[in-house]
């Protein structure tokens, strides 16, 4: 995997600009932050990121990835004002589950979730190096 950063452009902090990369294309669907019973255990922005992190990793697992291995993340948030006050507990359990790889992100505010009690969504994109 190579990180893409254009000359004289600041490095981001928590993603990457772009990522070039081959090997064999996995696709996790949006994960929201309850549990594989589909049970929020949390009603706290953090929390709910955590988990969905784990569930991300679990089904990454199913194909032989790692956290590692995702080079795209695109998030759905409900309240930009809940995310930019939670991001300190999401990013220590992001460094804690996902560890230090920084793909790339988008972060959009949606105006809601089909799950009643979704505070967000997560869709990752991997690629495992032929």
């Amino acid at each position: 995997m190579e990180i893409l950063n254009p000359p004289g452009w600041k490095r981001p902090k928590g993603y990457s600009n772009g990522i070039t990369t081959r090997g064999r294309m996995v696709f996790v669907a949006g994960m929201v932050g309850w549990t594989g019973d589909e049970v929020f255990e949390t009603d706290s922005f953090a929390g709910q990121a955590r988990q969905a992190f784990r569930n991300i990793v679990d089904v990454l697992a199913q194909a032989g990835a790692g956290p590692e291995h995702i080079v795209r993340l695109t998030w759905f948030i409900g309240d930009k004002r809940e995310y930019l006050d939670s991001l300190a507990e999401v990013g220590a359990a992001y460094r804690e589950i996902m560890g230090s790889n920084w793909p790339v992100m988008a972060v959009i505010q949606v105006a809601g979730f089909i799950e009643d009690g979704a505070k967000l969504e997560i869709e990752a994109t991997a690629v495992v190096p032929d």
